[in-house]
């Protein structure tokens, strides 16, 4: 007989507060490998949002480097990535607040490298001309897009850099050859994204350090190249999904080879710098990961056989891998592990936990473990998604009554929803609600066709699969129909917005700096995504039409349900209008909302105070609207026409 406790779902008492969630978490952002000693770089709630770099000693002992205020943080294409190189004891960082690239031995005082208004991201170190080699990202010129190039940067002077490489709108992963007489590099233009189509280039290096003629190797419009790296003997390695997935090449004698075809994927979208899924280990194996159905799988390849031996680890989710001589990096995640950076052993295929991203230790009791499900949805078709039952040891719903379901929709839209164990999910979960995390069309990790159904058809997949997501847990009596809530931030607040509008099987909704209005996104964002829409719905201003036909902003009038809206006041990716303009459109309607903007936050929260306000309100607000008690006490938040 069960000693739990009967409460309706969504009344559950549980352990996991929000005070302690903010409290241990952080995020790691990079890793590095430099001789004997390791650095990753950790994003601190705690501490405003500052990244700090950590090192870790031969003896196992780790120490801050870069002090207060500095925060290691680039805006390269706004999201950043690839902000830290380290070599030989010496560290070469992007400082947030400024945007200047640092020098800095540890003990010491950084010191800046280059002047201000220019950005830089994904450095690599020139041994044989003792410089740096870097993406750089030009703001000066006044009222014009800026200027992104590959330049190489003296360790001395202040002088912004010389250009090596010009005339494409973007650039990523410059690569030097072992023997330093060549880079490699990727490009692409306006409106691709790197994962629709990009170019592989190499070139020779000239005497004065410029570069030679450049030869193309792989890629173009329709073709996407990922992480181009050389094996020790010179051999240009890369990814690219030429057969519709994201499989391992190499060039060779000026012929491309595949080393491994296979159903996975060996790439994700490139949204940010820095990124690796292989690389090679000192007797020549090839050290990769790879993702099947939404999991993840590490394994050895060895490139002369064909030969793909997995790795086994207790995680499901690898998010970076470095590796260097016999010793690789990995940061990985489970159901039940958050996010953590692993050592390996390639010579006894070992390995030894270094850190973890969250402190907490955690009953399993209270830990709800996801479900990979396949539903079907629009055109006979397939989506994927991660289901998340409502789980608390200490208690149960009475007999027939079916859980509140949050529909969660990842950013992007071309990413993926990710198993690793994320606290926000079992924040909800533990109290008594079900959630489906859902890979819609258009997401990683299923192949480019997959990846591509989002093509001229943001605002209708990916509704689509929400919708037929929902109600399939409806049908096997998983969620109740009247207390279907959806949520999601950036792209997935955009898809939450056009829900509440478009369908009517959503009864309350959460936007997190979410798009409201396609035409405003169009006409005033960065410059990395501003001709992203192009593919996802169609040129602007031509196809003006199907802007406004697909923004929320214009559709108030079919709105029915009460929606809360979260903003950062500093966000340059979706300006802060877009949550006001809806705002005001749904109070003066009549209909529950609340809005609740945040200073000094950008495109993401990164604030202790803010992500726990933020996780609280939104409990707060849907406990209103669908008339249970929460068993916390929560501040509570202004919801305007209850």
């Amino acid at each position: 007989m069960s000693d739990k406790k009967i409460e309706p779902y969504g009344s559950w008492k549980s352990p996991l507060s929000t005070d302690l969630i903010v409290a241990g978490a952080n995020a790691i952002n990079q890793m590095v490998l430099d001789g004997e000693d390791i650095y990753w770089i950790e994003m601190r709630p705690a501490e405003g949002g500052r990244n700090v770099a950590v090192r870790r000693n031969p003896d196992g002992s780790t120490s801050d480097i870069n002090p207060a205020p500095f925060n290691i943080r680039t805006r390269v294409h706004e999201y950043g990535g690839g902000s830290l190189l380290v070599h030989k004891g010496t560290l070469y960082f992007s400082n947030f607040d400024d945007q200047r690239l640092y020098s800095q031995v540890p003990g010491s005082k950084p010191k800046a490298l280059t002047p201000a208004d220019l950005r830089y991201a994904d450095a690599v170190f020139d041994e044989t001309r003792e410089r740096l080699i870097c993406i750089r990202e030009d703001h000066t010129p006044k009222g014009k897009e800026a200027i992104n190039t590959i330049v190489a940067l003296g360790l001395k002077g202040k002088d912004g850099g010389q250009v090596l490489v010009e005339s494409y709108n973007f650039f990523s992963t410059p690569k030097i050859s072992p023997d330093g007489s060549k880079l490699a590099w990727l490009s692409w233009n306006h409106p691709n994204m790197p994962w629709d189509g990009t170019e592989l280039w190499v070139a020779d290096f000239k005497k004065d350090g410029t570069l030679g003629k450049a030869t193309l190797v792989a890629g173009g419009k329709a073709e996407s190249i990922f992480q181009p790296e050389w094996s020790p003997e010179g051999v240009l390695h890369f990814v690219s999904d030429r057969t519709n997935w994201w499989n391992l090449y190499r060039w060779k004698a000026d012929k491309i080879e595949p080393l491994y075809p296979l159903e996975a994927e060996f790439g994700e979208p490139q949204w940010v710098f820095g990124m690796s899924t292989y690389g090679f280990a000192a007797d020549g194996r090839i050290i990769c990961a790879y993702t099947q159905n939404g999991l993840w799988q590490l394994a050895s390849l060895t490139p002369n056989t064909g030969k793909l031996e997995p790795i086994e680890l207790p995680y499901s989710e690898i998010a970076g891998l470095e590796i260097s001589g016999n010793r690789a990096l990995v940061e990985a995640g489970s159901p039940t592990e958050p996010y953590s950076i692993l050592l390996l052993d390639l010579s006894k295929m070992s390995f030894q936990l270094l850190y973890r991203s969250s402190d907490l230790t955690i009953d399993p009791g209270y830990i709800s473990i996801p479900e990979a499900i396949e539903y079907p949805t629009t055109n006979d078709l397939i989506s994927h998604a991660f289901y998340y039952p409502p789980t608390n040891r200490d208690f149960a719903a009475p007999e027939g009554e079916r859980p509140p379901l949050l529909v969660r929709i990842h950013g992007g839209p071309t990413a993926s929803a990710s198993t690793t164990l994320r606290l926000s999910h079992q924040y909800w979960t533990s109290r008594g609600w079900a959630i489906l995390d859902v890979n819609y069309g258009g997401s990683t990790g299923y192949g480019r066709e997959y990846r591509q159904r989002l093509n001229d058809s943001w605002g209708i997949v990916d509704l689509d699969d929400c919708v037929n997501g929902a109600l399939y847990l409806v049908e096997r009596g998983l969620a109740d129909s009247n207390r279907l809530a959806i949520d999601g931030g950036s792209a997935g607040g955009y898809t939450t917005l056009a829900a509440l509008a478009f369908r009517e099987t959503f009864k309350a909704g959460a936007s997190h700096f979410g798009v409201s209005d396609l035409e405003a996104l169009a006409k005033d964002t960065h410059k990395f995504e501003s001709r992203y829409l192009d593919n996802l719905i169609g040129p602007y201003p031509e196809r003006q039409d199907l802007y406004r036909e697909r923004s929320p902003i214009y559709f108030t009038d079919q709105l029915r349900v009460p929606l809360i809206l979260f903003q950062g006041l500093e966000d340059k990716v979706v300006p802060p209008s877009q949550a006001v303009q809806m705002f005001e459109a749904v109070r003066d309607k009549g209909i529950p909302v609340a809005y609740l903007p945040f200073e000094g936050e950008q495109h993401g929260f990164r604030r202790a105070e803010n992500i726990k306000r933020a996780l609280e309100a939104q409990y707060y607000f849907f406990a209103k609207v669908f008339g249970f008690e929460p068993a916390d006490k929560i501040e509570p938040v202004d919801i305007l026409n209850l």
